[in-house]
């Protein structure tokens, strides 16, 4: 039979127990305490919050470097664009939220890390009714990051078709907290032996990977993007082509299987790896079987871009 404990009891065993994973914890914050603290063992959520139970919350994932975060104000746009979608706002003004990264980012004390943002429907019971969560809830950890090192991006990576199919479309565009199917494309790249899963929609056509946008240059030189009806449109990506601008045709268009196996570069853009290249697909060679030219030119644009526009930290 499990022990009956006081309160005082029940917090020195949990602060008692090993806490996997809590070394790359920096700093966090949480709304209900208005704090913010360095103890990963106090990394907590209320149980009962629909974010947790339901899936019922959005997110966001910031890169900070050299202590500048990347893309903050487009983050939070986009978060306040997915939360609007599913008729929730945050437990306090969108601009103080906007502060709150940032400190957490500083109370964290290195010049480089991830920050991940969690705004939930809040704590109140275990059904699905939005309304008996009386406060949204939000919370705010900045971890370590660790930077794949450069001969990763020279060799390129490995990407197949996953078996997982692509989300549906409005629930695409949402950034929402459930990632359900993100993870078993993931699973399912970690079982396979491949870097990447790539998802495609109902009619066979590209979407994106599980954590990041892709993209083929094509055979005439232009840069392809799926449409993103069915995937989420990407901070890092539309970054990219703002600052591609005028230097290659860019398009977008519903891309079949067959174009990735002539494509002269195929990629993903996301946060963490700025630009990737895929050198080969279900096992087969793209082009050369070498990163391109526009691959490491977005890479390079990204990353001089950070250091010249990124939020300042320290």
């Amino acid at each position: 039979m499990p022990d009956i404990l006081s309160s005082d009891d029940y917090l020195q065993r949990m602060l008692a127990l090993p806490r996997p994973g809590g070394a790359n914890v920096l700093a966090f914050y949480e709304h209900r305490l208005g704090a913010i603290c360095c103890d990963a063992k106090l990394l907590l959520i209320a149980l009962d919050d629909h974010l947790v139970h339901r899936g019922d919350g959005v997110f966001e994932t910031l890169k900070y470097l050299d202590g500048r975060i990347y893309q903050l104000n487009s983050h939070v746009e986009r978060m306040q664009r997915s939360a609007r979608a599913i008729f929730l706002e945050p437990p306090c003004p969108w601009q103080e939220v906007r502060e709150l990264i940032v400190e957490t980012a500083r109370v964290g004390g290195e010049k480089q890390g991830l920050l991940r943002v969690l705004l939930g429907r809040g704590p109140g019971g275990f059904g699905i009714d939005p309304s008996e969560c009386p406060t949204p809830s939000l919370h705010i950890v900045a971890y370590r990051f660790s930077p794949k090192p450069e001969e990763f991006f020279e060799r390129g990576a490995t990407a197949f078709r996953t078996s997982i199919p692509a989300k549906q479309g409005y629930l695409a565009r949402i950034k929402s907290i459930d990632y359900l199917p993100n993870m078993l494309m993931k699973r399912e790249a970690v079982e396979k032996g491949m870097d990447f899963p790539v998802c495609f929609d109902e009619n066979g056509f590209l979407a994106e990977g599980c954590t990041e946008n892709v993209c083929l240059v094509d055979q005439s030189g232009t840069l392809v993007i799926p449409e993103l009806t069915n995937a989420l449109r990407g901070t890092t990506l539309m970054r990219a082509l703002d600052l591609l601008q005028g230097e290659l045709p860019i398009t977008f268009k519903a891309i079949d299987e067959h174009e990735i196996y002539e494509a002269r570069e195929f990629m993903t853009v996301g946060t963490t790896l700025d630009a990737l290249a895929l050198v080969r697909f279900n096992g087969k060679p793209i082009h050369d079987v070498r990163p391109g030219p526009v691959c490491k030119r977005i890479r390079a644009l990204l990353k001089e871009d950070l250091v010249k526009n990124g939020t300042v930290v320290f």
